[in-house]
């Protein structure tokens, strides 16, 4: 169990973010650290596996390689799946499930795929063990994950369960809410090191200040869930125990001062409880206030916004543009064709926010850094705000960027 291969599938742009925190937190690099395009791709440890999945803010999971090999047919995947020692990772009296996803796959039924997979691994384990395992489609023990692509067939096993976007912490939320791994993303590029305050103006049910606080507080991501490794065979739980209480050990009073607001008082409501049950309530301020008219918390900091968007729907950004650009092995699907980008926000007198948001900024918050991820790319332009970087970001099938804008006294050109 020392020599894995793990796979740590990302959203798009987050690759390098997520390869530069699987070395913090495991010391592996060079050929045992290796970005793709969708994730990283590390041989590690088991215990590794379990460090990633208790402390990764930026993976979507934590997959063990099985099986990589060529095929053709459906039978192609039957001999492959019964090759792997499955009857090592779980038992027949536990569930599983096998989800499939592919790229340019020349077979043409994926279902059917999918069951030809299932079948060898059931077929194994009556022939080692005189019995079957039952699948389980809505809660298995176990989940087995098969990508395909033209010629290659890839097997893995799920260390993570529920996705690790999932913390354990968010029980309200309201429409559309930023998820957590997305929120880590813009705090890692951002560059943000926990010692300078931040704030989110339209924060919503609380996402980005509440992992910005964990980060501050030094609290692991995944610490208050659970994990499908600890139905794995191989699991230890006095391994797993000395992890949990080496990470509970390390968390400290927090090193920055963290803000949220949001014009909407339930959401704040909503942030208040979320900020609780993360264990963060005393790390961060959570305030109701329209972004337009909320003065700084303090003199300087940095800024970070997932706007709002309103129910008046015009075409910004260019999601689906790039739908059909090819991708290379353990590659995520490509995002989803025709997708509409998010709406433009207009305000209550149907002016445009972001012209007012900016102008609000530039008059009341001269001295901070503002980073605003959007969909629509020609947002500095509406802002009037020159850009002084800008990060390629994916929010699910939707191509956005991270915009950073150094503000500076002064009103909004004309």
């Amino acid at each position: 169990m020392n020599q894995l291969k793990l796979f740590l599938p990302c959203a798009a742009g987050v690759e390098d973010f997520l390869a530069e925190e699987a070395h913090r937190l495991t010391g592996l690099q060079g050929e045992d650290l290796r970005v793709l395009r969708g994730g990283v791709l590390m041989r590690a440890s088991w215990r590794d596996a379990q460090l990633l999945n208790l402390h990764s803010r930026l993976a979507q999971r934590v997959l063990i390689e099985l099986s990589h090999t060529e095929y053709r047919s459906e039978q192609n995947l039957y001999d492959a799946a019964s090759q792997v020692a499955w009857e090592i990772w779980f038992t027949p009296k536990q569930s599983f499930k096998v989800e499939i996803t592919a790229q340019h796959s020349p077979l043409t039924s994926l279902n059917f795929a999918a069951l030809k997979i299932k079948d060898a691994i059931a077929d194994r384990f009556r022939h080692k063990q005189g019995v079957r395992p039952d699948v389980d489609t809505r809660w298995p023990d176990i989940r087995i994950y098969a990508h395909l692509t033209t010629e290659h067939a890839t097997l893995y096993m799920d260390t993570s369960g529920e996705p690790l976007f999932k913390r354990g912490w968010r029980e309200d939320k309201g429409e559309a809410p930023l998820k957590e791994t997305l929120a880590a993303a813009m705090i890692a590029a951002s560059d943000w090191d926990g010692t300078t305050p931040l704030y989110d103006p339209c924060c919503g049910s609380g996402t980005i200040a509440i992992e910005a606080a964990q980060i501050a507080c030094n609290i692991a991501a995944g610490s208050r869930r659970r994990f499908a490794f600890e139905k794995l065979l191989p699991f230890q739980p006095h391994v797993w125990t000395g992890l949990l209480e080496q990470a509970r050990a390390a968390e400290h009073a927090p090193t920055a001062e963290i803000f949220g607001s949001d014009v909407a008082h339930r959401m704040v409501d909503f942030a208040m409880r979320n900020a609780e049950r993360a264990g963060v309530a005393g790390a961060v301020q959570f305030r109701g206030g329209d972004a337009l008219q909320r003065m700084p918390p303090v003199a300087s900091g940095v800024m970070l916004v997932n706007p709002p968007y309103g129910e008046r729907i015009a075409v910004a950004g260019v999601a689906g543009a790039h739908a059909g650009r090819q991708g290379g092995r353990n590659a995520p699907p490509p995002p989803m064709e025709n997708v509409p980008s998010r709406e433009v926000a207009q305000t209550d007198d149907g002016g445009d926010f972001f012209p007012k948001l900016a102008t609000h900024w530039k008059k009341n918050y001269a001295g901070w850094t503002a980073w605003v991820l959007t969909p629509d790319l020609k947002l500095p332009g509406r802002m009037r705000l020159k850009e002084s970087r800008r990060v390629p970001m994916w929010n699910g099938p939707i191509e956005c960027r991270l915009f950073k804008f150094e503000m500076v006294a002064g009103s909004a050109r004309k």
